[in-house]
């Protein structure tokens, strides 16, 4: 999509080594081994499927294979990151270029969700001058507060995704199939200029709507039944993530309810968003208002997360979490009720946290009735 703000890329690597000094624990880290895809992408722009950041306190290493020799390099130069580049016929020759980098670096940090098990022995064993330092959370912490042309991005795949659903919502009354109805939606999506959808959309009718990731099936959509339609799409990788809950024709009185103390839930957690207030403070904000109306047993998961790079990114918005929100956070407040049997209901948008509260970035008007 054209028309976007350029990304600061450069000064990201530079933001990620201010927080060295306390990675895993007090002692800290002298480099670290990035090898986690949307962290490789974060720190560099490069979009390939394999590859691997070395940073110490003055270099940054990318190392990938053949098929990404142009790419890489065109890549980091658009992104204006000064980097070595690095291509390794096998993974042993690039971690050959790795451990030259990071020689004389003797704590080297190790991302935990970025290796498997065989993976962490192999690096041992390739590492042994080194002390292998697992590390949790470092460079998406520093991807959490988003730059202007970040959210600018998400600001776009969201419109996307507006405009998908104004196209198509109408079309429920002709009683397409969940499967359908969530083809046409990713079809729209990519012709407004989206790269791909954030996740497979969700589209649940009728007792469907109980299982908060329903498949789209191939029943045919009611009326008079909830519709819960949650997708999203991708804009120079990042996500939009919005979900809706409709019914075509009047679903009957205890539906109406049900959706109305969710949109006061969801209302009551969007409020809540602001810089300082703790992400357990906006959980709670939505959680309270189902638990007064006797449905808070039916609130199966956490009340939002953060999106960006990734659908699902730091922080978390739940009552186990010790996160607090910032200016730059772009999380989604999403309460919904789970009824077996009967039916579900979410809603959900996706709020960019700003100096005086937060501005949602997903526009679609929250109605129960199909226009």
């Amino acid at each position: 999509m054209t028309g976007l703000a350029p990304m600061d890329v450069a000064a990201r690597a530079d933001r990620v080594r201010a927080a060295f000094a306390g990675a895993a624990d007090v002692a800290g880290i002298d480099a670290l081994l990035v090898t986690r895809l949307p962290n490789v992408r974060y720190l560099t722009g490069f979009t390939g499927s394999a590859g691997a950041v070395a940073v110490t306190p003055d270099r940054l290493l990318l190392v990938t294979d053949g098929r990404y020799a142009e790419q890489s390099r065109a890549q980091l130069e658009a992104a204006g990151v000064d980097a070595t580049v690095v291509i390794g016929a096998t993974q042993a020759d690039q971690l050959a270029a790795v451990a030259e980098v990071v020689a004389g670096h003797d704590r080297l940090g190790v991302e935990a969700d970025g290796v498997t098990w065989a993976q962490q022995r192999d690096l041992a064993g390739r590492f042994g001058a080194h002390e292998l330092v697992a590390t949790r959370d470092l460079v998406e912490a520093v991807r959490r507060v988003k730059e202007p042309a970040e959210v600018a991005r998400i600001r776009a795949a969201c419109a996307i995704a507006d405009g998908a659903l104004h196209e198509l919502l109408p079309g429920l009354a002709a009683g397409p199939t969940e499967r359908e109805f969530a083809l046409d939606l990713e079809f729209a999506m990519r012709r407004r200029g989206a790269t791909k959808v954030s996740f497979d959309p969700i589209v649940a009718a009728g007792p469907n709507g109980a299982l908060p990731h329903a498949r789209p099936s191939d029943r045919p959509i009611g009326r008079g039944e909830l519709v819960v339609i949650d997708f999203g799409c991708v804009v120079d990788g990042y996500c939009s993530d919005m979900t809706r809950t409709v019914s075509v024709g009047d679903p009957g009185p205890d539906a109406v309810r049900l959706w109305e103390a969710v949109r006061e839930s969801q209302r009551r957690g969007c409020a809540a968003v602001a810089p300082g207030v703790a992400c357990a403070t906006v959980d709670g904000a939505s959680r309270g208002v189902l638990d007064d109306a006797g449905l808070g047993e039916y609130f199966v998961h956490s009340t939002g997360h953060g999106v960006g790079l990734e659908i699902h990114e730091s922080p978390r918005v739940a009552r186990t979490t010790t996160d607090s929100l910032a200016v730059g956070f772009v999380v989604t407040v999403e309460p919904g009720v789970y009824l077996p049997g009967v039916g579900g209901v979410r809603i959900e948008d996706t709020l960019v946290v700003t100096a005086d509260g937060a501005e949602p970035l997903t526009e679609f008007p929250i109605q129960l009735a199909v226009p």
